[in-house]
């Protein structure tokens, strides 16, 4: 390539102005919330790793961040400071070149079924993908379970922390009881006449908030597809979502879906649970008016908060680099609205969270940080 662009000729000011815009937080309207920088956590790898999840911890103590080097990271939610690392991508202690990304990892819910706290779930998109339970205060990996065949992208608990599901590229939803840590179950297929089952790889799923047999999961076949354990397949489809990332969700009272797809065009989406046959909201990420934060962003990540109205929404992606924070309307019909983003970050947005108390929230980037603003 030329020195001067693409075509050999000197770019012009406006381009070079465009280039020189630094990453920053941006306030979005005058709403009741705002967001301010709290830290950034940065593993200094070299080369860089990319963050592909990051999870606050049940007690709102910890923040867990898992890489493309396999490694995870614990850091105190507080103040960033780094409290623990698992399966340490260090060639020094002895971890085999080449590891795998660890893609996606989850909190084992603080339940009276599990007297010991500060445990992780991991999958990892090895050929055979492993499941892995760490306990996090000792380092150890508590468990193995492996998936032969089968890379794995996305996992998720139920609330009481009683089982979990996982799902990646063969397009299959597994549960698995968390006492014994077996396979109960594998989610297939559909009813043959609404519902067919995912046609392409998984890249997110998340329980119902109260009901345990019932299942989402999305990725790149355009759906969203309802799993039902009572029936062993899928028994509804949500159409026209591509999913590439985290990025499907309930509302807490388990009523709408969020659904955030990687394309330019209504890319951010509510939908009813109980008819999932079109958006009741499709979130615009363009503002009125007023801000630098014009173009959209094909979304990798999106995310409710965990209040019980789910009265905000965090969601990010590629093409813009950014994460915007939403309002949702406080009556039927009111339309959500942005109050704060992080704009102009050096690469894409692959996951968020909220804190479970809601005060802070998480943004996970390629460039290998971890983003964390306090909420008000």
């Amino acid at each position: 390539m030329a020195s001067g662009g693409y075509d050999g000729k000197e770019q012009p000011q406006a381009a070079l102005a465009e280039e020189a815009k630094e990453e920053s937080i941006q306030p979005i309207g005058s709403g009741q919330h705002k967001i301010r920088a709290k830290y950034t956590c940065n593993p200094n790898y070299d080369p860089v790793s990319d963050c592909f999840c990051v999870r606050f911890s049940p007690d709102n103590e910890y923040l867990a961040a898992s890489f493309a080097n396999g490694a995870i990271h614990v850091y105190n939610a507080e103040n960033g400071k780094q409290e623990f690392v698992l399966n340490n991508a260090d060639k020094s202690a002895g971890i085999a070149d080449g590891a795998l990304p660890t893609t996606q990892l989850r909190w084992r819910p603080h339940s009276t079924q599990s007297k010991t706290k500060s445990v992780l779930i991991s999958v990892n998109c090895e050929f055979d993908g492993q499941i892995l339970h760490w306990h996090i205060k000792s380092g150890k990996c508590l468990h193995t379970i492996t998936e032969k065949g089968n890379q794995l992208f996305c996992l998720d608990y139920f609330e009481d922390g009683s089982q979990f599901a996982t799902a990646g590229r063969d397009r299959l939803v597994r549960v698995y009881d968390e006492a014994t840590k077996r396979l109960v179950q594998t989610l297939q297929g559909g009813d043959q006449k609404n519902t067919a089952g995912h046609s392409n790889r998984v890249f997110s799923l998340k329980y119902h908030p109260t009901q345990p047999n019932i299942l989402l999961s999305g990725g790149w076949d355009n759906t969203v597809q309802i799993w039902d354990t009572r029936r062993g397949h899928s028994i509804r489809s949500i159409w026209n979502c591509y999913l590439c990332g985290d990025s499907v969700d309930f509302s807490n009272n388990g009523d709408h879906v969020l659904t955030g797809s990687w394309r330019t065009n209504d890319a951010l989406q509510i939908w009813d649970f109980g008819t999932c046959d079109k958006p009741v909201e499709t979130i615009s990420w363009k503002p009125e008016s007023g801000t630098n934060s014009a173009a959209t962003c094909m979304l990798f990540a999106a995310q409710f908060s965990k209040d019980p109205a789910s009265s905000m929404i965090v969601a990010g992606g590629s093409q813009e680099n950014e994460a915007k924070f939403f309002t949702r309307g406080a009556k039927p019909g009111d339309k959500a609205e942005p109050f704060g983003a992080l704009v102009n970050l050096p690469k894409p947005v692959f996951s968020v969270d909220f804190s479970p108390n809601n005060k802070m929230a998480a943004i996970g980037s390629a460039d290998g940080q971890v983003r964390v603003v306090d909420v008000r």
